[in-house]
């Protein structure tokens, strides 16, 4: 008794015979100049071709770090500024906190006051960020035992390391953080006006070219003025609400960074101290 064929039969028994023809009288082109080499091939070779083509895939290095830095925004740090692939500008600001609790009611009536006229004076967006993060007491510890190899009194020496002993297993027993606030302020030539889940699907193709790079570096030169005089704006409008801030520099940057995208690399690998931070004279 024999299956009547079907449609999906008849379709598949079609682009077998089609795949037949393809791979038995394959060309394969070696250069657009060069005339094609043909390939015969029977089934088992074709099949045997196309199992090492697979493997090839497969087994086909890729550049990690490349495939990664893809999908950063963030095109280059410099001149204490954060260059964006979309040509935008970022300068990040970090701010001492105050205790507001510990403010008489007149003197925390006054800060919101001034909190509330430096808001309404603002015509551009900024971001404001917390950062929570475990207190690094390595360099304080060091310093310590450097101090201790240095005391001439023996008792003298040995308390001082047990002192940096006692700090350090107590900073790993009680998980002590720290907080730090940022200030992000932008600029940007064509602020975005699509939708955020628009703006946040446009970040999965941010490929960086040279002429992106060129119109970037064109364009450096005016629009940092126009940060700079935002920032100014910013800090002096923070200092009025009893605010200090302080701009972070291009090594405090790529340390920050560095810290965000790499939360546990960065406390077991510091960035070394030569790194080339000095200002881009375009």
């Amino acid at each position: 008794m024999t299956t009547p064929n079907t449609p999906e039969a008849d379709a598949r028994s079609s682009a077998d015979k089609q795949f037949k023809r393809e791979f038995h009288d394959a060309e394969i082109h070696l250069d657009d100049n060069e005339e094609p080499m043909k390939l015969t091939l029977d089934k088992k070779g074709a099949q045997t071709f196309m199992r090492r083509i697979k493997d090839t895939v497969r087994t086909r290095k890729r550049n990690t770090k490349a495939v990664t830095q893809r999908y950063i925004p963030i095109s280059e740090i410099r001149n204490d500024t954060v260059l964006l692939k979309n040509g935008g500008l970022r300068a990040v600001l970090v701010v001492e906190p105050l205790n507001f609790n510990l403010k008489s009611e007149t003197e925390q009536e006054g800060i919101i006051a001034g909190y509330e006229q430096f808001i309404n004076t603002l015509s551009f967006p900024v971001q404001v960020m917390i950062q929570s993060k475990k207190v690094n007491i390595d360099p304080y510890i060091q310093q310590i035992r450097a101090k201790s190899k240095d005391q001439p009194n023996e008792l003298l020496r040995l308390q001082t390391d047990s002192y940096a002993n006692f700090i350090e297993k107590l900073v790993d027993v009680a998980d002590i953080m720290q907080k730090r606030f940022y200030l992000i302020v932008p600029q940007d030539d064509n602020p975005p006006t699509e939708s955020s889940l628009t703006q946040f699907l446009s970040w999965m193709n941010l490929d960086d070219s040279a002429m992106k790079i060129s119109a970037r570096n064109r364009r450096f030169s005016q629009s940092s003025v126009v940060l700079r005089d935002r920032v100014t704006l910013i800090q002096s409008s923070l200092h009025n609400v009893g605010l200090i801030s302080r701009r972070l520099s291009t090594r405090e940057l790529i340390e920050l960074y560095y810290e965000l995208y790499n939360p546990r690399t960065s406390q077991e690998e510091k960035l070394p101290g030569n790194l080339n931070t000095e200002d881009l004279v375009l």
